[in-house]
This record gives structure tokens, C-alpha cells and sequence, in this order.
């Protein structure tokens, strides 16, 4: 027996279709005029009429539902459903999205669009993945958290996949924080509903005068002037400190957000002095006690006899970020005998900085680094008996101990911006001030005199 081909087929059915849609309308018709026999008999014709409507408004409800059910198909198709969820750690974007059910080829596509404007082999964990289908599950975006500014669609179109980078249309407002420290400056900041953003700003704005890993007390406080940025009425990320002060130990430190001489953001106190100095005042950020000081005899506990410690050790977990005190150049960055891993730097006026016993290096010789910049880790290669960072300071050839070095001073608000300088400081300060009651030294302690002008009056 031949079987029957694709086109037969499809006549049958067609045919079969055709016999069927009319075997329903004779019935239909078949009904009406038995209804309408039994109405004569019984002599009933307002009944048949009734029946007639009634026959009629079934037609129009059957015809009703059916328009419902396509528009309910088109609304599925143009309706749009969020899946969005952070890109969990040690995850690709290939993993990610197939695991959401994106298939193999879909997701090359996506991957290869994309590149030309990002490249999304440098997804970072934690950013936000919003993948978008219709109601009916079909693919018609994605979006990619880049930054707390920027986000990545891939969109889908009648010819594969468009990428771009779009503006994160938040809402910039300004608002104050303030806290009190009984833990940790990171635990006191998550106490009042904030990110660990702000706790690594604060450190960051006074790094130049407390050494957070040692100096921070129970019962400092901290106030701030802060910008953030909200989107849907949630806070999506911050921008800008604006003003900060910070109580150690009974001693006030402010700072105003302000301008250099050559025009770059930079924090000043209120009497016009820059904050920043040569060095930060520690290579660790937090939580780093120091377990040895600069000695030039000390007892070794692995070698077992005395000898000079040159440098100070802070006590940290393997894998601490250490950062480089000041701005510099990598001199050498690998393995040196007893000090295990180990990176060198040098600095302007003939400083250099050494960083032992770490786990890893992020810098290599001859790059250059910034103050701030993450490079290493902390570690217990070499001769420790523990995780440690041993940070040493070499000036002029001789080493010399960090925790007594008076920093190199800061430089001053320039002449012509001292006016704009005053209001700015004035701004910021009162807002400061309405945080909470001022503290023993006030904000009004600091004299709107131009730092030129204060010399001249004491000629």
C-alpha cells in the first residue's frame, strides 16, 4: 500500500474539515426547525421566536469567545515578563543564561551581538541579570547591570539580536547619614540601612589621618552628606560624598568635598587644608591589629634569635586586600627568600614601600600604581608562622618605622577659589551640623581667612 504524501494529506484534512463545518450547520439548521415544528404544533409562536433569539445569541457568544481568545493571544505576545536576579559568583554569562533555559545557539548569538559593545566575558557576580520574555515565553531581551550608571540590552529583532549601552534613568537626591560605632565602622554603617559602599568612603576620605585597621574606638560617631541614587523609589547606588566628619577618640575630623588647583575632586578641612598626603596611614583598610612593631631587636619565632624587625606586622586573614600607600612605581613583584611573595614600590621624594609574605600579587614591575590601588593579597608565604602583612618604609636607603612618621603637609584650598571654597564648606557643614547635636569642637572653630591671608596677618 503507498503511503500517502504531505499534500494528500493535507487535502484530506482540509476535506475532512469542509464535511464537518457542514454537518455543524445542518445540525444548527436542523435544530432551529424542529424547534420551530414543535413550536407550530403547540401553537406557540412567541415561543419560537424566543428560541430563535435565544439560538442566535449563542451564535454571537461563540463568536464573542472566540475574538477573546485571539486578542487574549495577542495581549501574551506583546505582554513582557522580568525574570531578574544577580549574577551569581563563578558564573558565566553561558552558564547563567542557559541555565534559565536560553538555548545553545540563542545564547552564542546574544554573546556575539554584544561584543562590539561589551563584552560580557567581564560580567562581574553580583550585577544584575534582567532576562525578558513575552507571555508566551519567547525571547525578547536581555539587560545587563554594567555599572551603577550604565546598563547593556541585547534586544531582540526581526534579524538576530541588537546590543547597546543605555543611561540608568535614576533619580539623584541628597540625603544624611549618621551612626555610631560599637563594632566596626562597616557594622555600624550596615546598622543604619546603608551599603558597605559609604564605610569604605569614610575610611577612604580619612585614610590620610586615621588608620582604620587600629585607631577606631567604641563610641566614635560619623556623619554624612551623601548623594544617592534612586530608581522606583528603591535606592539603586550612591554618588558623591559630599561632607563627612568623624569622631575618634574624642577628636574631630571633617571634610568638604571640594576642587584642586587643577580643577579634580579632592577633600579639604574646614580651614582650606587638603586631606590628602603623600601616604595613607595604613596598607590595610580594616580590621588589621598590629601584632608586631618596628623593632630593632626582636626575638624571631621561627629562626629563634634576635634580630632587627624593620617593618610593622598587621594580623589579617589570607586574602585581605593590601593597598598601596601612596602613589608609585612597581620596582620588583614576586618571590624574595623569607619574605615570601612580595611587592616593592617606590615613591617621590626617596620613599619605598615593602609588602611580605602574601598570598598573591595583582601588580607586575615597572607598572605604575595609585594611592589606594588594590595590589596584593595577604598571606603567610616565606617565614611566618601565621597570615600577616609585613609592611615596611625605606626613606633615603634607611628603613624607618611607619607608625612614627609625620606625613609630608598637605596643601591648601588655592587663592582663587577660597570664596567659592567658604560657601561650599558653609553648605555642607550646617547640613552636618542639623544631623545631629555638634560635638565638643564645632563646626564654626574654622576661620573663613584665606590660607595666604592667614600668613600675611601674622606678619
Amino acid at each position: 500500500m503507498l503511503g500517502r504524501t504531505p499534500a494528500s494529506q493535507a487535502l484530506e484534512g482540509t476535506a475532512a474539515q469542509v464535511q464537518t463545518s457542514s454537518l455543524t450547520r445542518l445540525l444548527h439548521v436542523g435544530r432551529l426547525v424542529i424547534w420551530c415544528l414543535l413550536a407550530a404544533e403547540l401553537g406557540g409562536f412567541p415561543l419560537a421566536s424566543i428560541l430563535q433569539r435565544r439560538y442566535l445569541a449563542e451564535q454571537l457568544l461563540a463568536q464573542e469567545s472566540h475574538l477573546a481568545r485571539a486578542e487574549v493571544d495577542v495581549i501574551n505576545l506583546r505582554r513582557l515578563v522580568h525574570v531578574e536576579e544577580a549574577l551569581p559568583a563563578r558564573t558565566t554569562i553561558t552558564q547563567f543564561l542557559a541555565m534559565a533555559g536560553v538555548d545553545t545557539l540563542t545564547i552564542a548569538e546574544i554573546v556575539r551581538n554584544a561584543r562590539p559593545v561589551y563584552n560580557l566575558a567581564r560580567i562581574r557576580a553580583g550585577n544584575l541579570v534582567d532576562i525578558i520574555r513575552s507571555g508566551k515565553g519567547d525571547l525578547r531581551a536581555i539587560s545587563y547591570q554594567v555599572d551603577q550608571d550604565r546598563m547593556l540590552w541585547v534586544k531582540k529583532q526581526d534579524a538576530g539580536f541588537r546590543a547597546e549601552i543605555e543611561a540608568i534613568p535614576y533619580t539623584l537626591t541628597v540625603a544624611g547619614v549618621e551612626g555610631k560605632v560599637s563594632d566596626s565602622l562597616f557594622q555600624a554603617v550596615a546598622d543604619q540601612g546603608e551599603g558597605d559602599w559609604l564605610a569604605l568612603e569614610i575610611a577612604d576620605i580619612f585614610g590620610w589621618d586615621i588608620d582604620f585597621s587600629t585607631d577606631p574606638q567604641p563610641g566614635d560617631t560619623f556623619e554624612i552628606v551623601v548623594e544617592k541614587k534612586m530608581l522606583n523609589g528603591r535606592l539603586w547606588g550612591y554618588g558623591r560624598v559630599l561632607a563627612a566628619q568623624y569622631q575618634n577618640a574624642g577628636q574631630l575630623h571633617q571634610a568638604v568635598l571640594f576642587r584642586d588647583p587643577s580643577g579634580r575632586p579632592a577633600y579639604y578641612g574646614p580651614s582650606g587644608k587638603s586631606l590628602q598626603k603623600a601616604f595613607l596611614r595604613s596598607p590595610l583598610k580594616f580590621s588589621a591589629p598590629v601584632t608586631s612593631r618596628f623593632s630593632r631587636s626582636r626575638f624571631h619565632p621561627i629562626l629563634k634569635y634576635y634580630r632587627p624587625h624593620l617593618g610593622v606586622d598587621y594580623g589579617a586573614p589570607v586574602g585581605s586586600p593590601v593597598q598601596a600607600v601612596g602613589d608609585g612605581r612597581v620596582i620588583s613583584a614576586g618571590w624574595n627568600g623569607g619574605g615570601g611573595k612580595m611587592v616593592r614600590l617606590r615613591h617621590t621624594m626617596g620613599y619605598e614601600t615593602y609588602y611580605l609574605h602574601l598570598s598573591s600579587i595583582l601588580v607586575r614591575p615597572g607598572q605604575q600604581v595609585r594611592q589606594g590601588q588594590i595590589i596584593a593579597r595577604t598571606g603567610a608565604t616565606g617565614l611566618a608562622t601565621g597570615p600577616h602583612l609585613d609592611f615596611r618604609l625605606r626613606r633615603h636607603g634607611a628603613f624607618v618605622n611607619f607608625l612614627r612618621l609625620k606625613l609630608p603637609p598637605a596643601e591648601s584650598v588655592a587663592s582663587k577659589d577660597w570664596n567659592d571654597f567658604v560657601a561650599t564648606r558653609t553648605q555642607f557643614l550646617d547640613q552636618l551640623a542639623r544631623l545631629h547635636t555638634p560635638p565638643t569642637r564645632t563646626l564654626a572653630e574654622a576661620r573663613s581667612v584665606a590660607p595666604n591671608q592667614q600668613a600675611t596677618k601674622g606678619k
